[in-house]
């Protein structure tokens, strides 16, 4: 369609108009230059809120993922000078785990017992043979050995009682769906806890605030398992709106996910206030006041980026809380996920699959705690690694 010069000047003029009140109101916010990192977050959370949805993640959606993190990522830390940081980390971190590994093997080894002693004890001859199977006849140094050697070529073992199983086979099935009850319970405790620590510290001393940190006192007091067994009785019984249990789609995913992401998110809104309070009275919040910057620029510029700082402090141990606190949810809500073989392969003393769960989440506890430590630098610059 051929448009000429008048009618395309007027085009834009509304153009133009219609954007100035977002970009405004962008502007208030302190969001007037969206980052790559801010672009990263929009992305990946609307990933989130697909896959909670049963939604197919586009294939566009998933590439933009890859890029802008991985990208954004490593231009974050050529431009902060935290390459060689990071690859010293990552050096820590594979000896930690071969400590771990070393660890839970020997402790493993030297406790009473074993994983094919029964009520009822097996023939001596039976006996031997699975033993010979499974390399338990040979000395310890010599287990070791093998074990170790099999974990360098990426070789977890077999399970004892999942006849003819990998543990690589067993996490794979099962990983998925304890990663998904994680990401979403962190992301619901983000959610909640950071806009009701800023809302309880903006109003303080007001209904607001009093109602706010009365719920956050509540949500931290409570165990998720006994919470887990009241939205069971609430809203499974009185109220069928939800199923009991297994983890097939949106309607399975909700009162796990609310059971395990509630604590977290209490205390994240007791740290997000506590920090927000010390913020708001610092001098150079009355200094933004005195400029004339409103108070919605003032809150999300300002006060929200500085009271995140022990949010992020926090994000370390709340993972290791949501990844063990899963443990017991997962056996509540039957989640085929490693909560429960965790907790079958403590039981059966199937070794193999003790040490393999027990690497996966000690690698993800520090991966956590690795971003932690990058993300610092990010929300405070004054914070140096060295």
């Amino acid at each position: 369609m051929k448009v000429d010069g008048k009618s395309s000047k007027h085009q834009k003029d509304v153009i133009n108009q219609l954007g100035r009140p977002l970009q405004k109101i962008c502007e208030e916010m302190g969001l007037g230059k969206i980052s790559l990192g801010g672009l990263a977050v929009v992305s990946v959370f609307c990933s989130i809120v697909l896959n909670f949805f049963n939604y197919e993640v586009p294939w566009v959606l998933v590439f933009t993922n890859i890029v802008l993190i991985g990208g954004g990522f490593i231009l974050y830390l050529v431009r902060a000078q935290l390459v060689i940081y990071v690859m010293r980390r990552l050096l820590e971190s594979g000896l930690a785990l071969f400590v771990i590994a070393t660890l839970t093997f020997m402790l493993l080894r030297t406790l009473p017992g074993g994983p094919f002693d029964e009520e009822k004890p097996l023939p001596p001859e039976v006996k031997a043979n699975i033993e010979a199977k499974y390399k338990l006849n040979e000395p310890l140094h010599i287990q070791y050995g093998y074990y170790i050697s099999g974990l360098l070529k990426g070789d977890l073992g077999t399970s004892y009682k999942y006849t003819d199983r990998g543990i690589s086979e067993i996490l794979s099935d099962s990983l998925p769906n304890s990663l998904q009850l994680g990401v979403y319970a962190l992301v619901l405790s983000y959610l909640i806890g950071i806009p009701l620590g800023l809302v309880a510290a903006a109003r303080q001393n007001t209904t607001y605030d009093h109602s706010a940190m009365f719920l956050a006192m509540s949500g931290i007091s409570m165990p998720n398992f006994v919470l887990a067994a009241g939205l069971v009785v609430t809203f499974c019984f009185w109220l069928p709106w939800f199923p009991v249990a297994f983890w097939d789609g949106p309607e399975y995913y909700f009162l796990p996910t609310l059971a395990l992401g509630v604590r977290p998110a209490a205390v994240i809104a007791r740290l997000t206030r506590a920090t927000a309070l010390e913020v708001i009275h610092s001098d150079y919040i009355r200094t933004a006041r005195a400029k004339g910057l409103s108070e919605a620029s003032i809150r999300f510029k300002h006060v929200l980026k500085n009271s995140l700082i022990p949010v992020l402090t926090f994000s370390g141990p709340l993972v290791a809380g949501i990844l063990t606190g899963s443990f017991v949810i997962e056996m509540i809500f039957n989640i085929p996920g490693m909560g429960k073989h965790f907790v079958q392969s403590v039981t059966n003393r199937d070794y193999p699959l003790i040490l393999g769960v027990t690497l996966v989440y000690s690698s993800l506890l520090i991966i956590s705690n690795l971003l932690v430590d990058l993300m610092y630098t990010y929300f405070d610059p004054r914070i140096k690694l060295s």
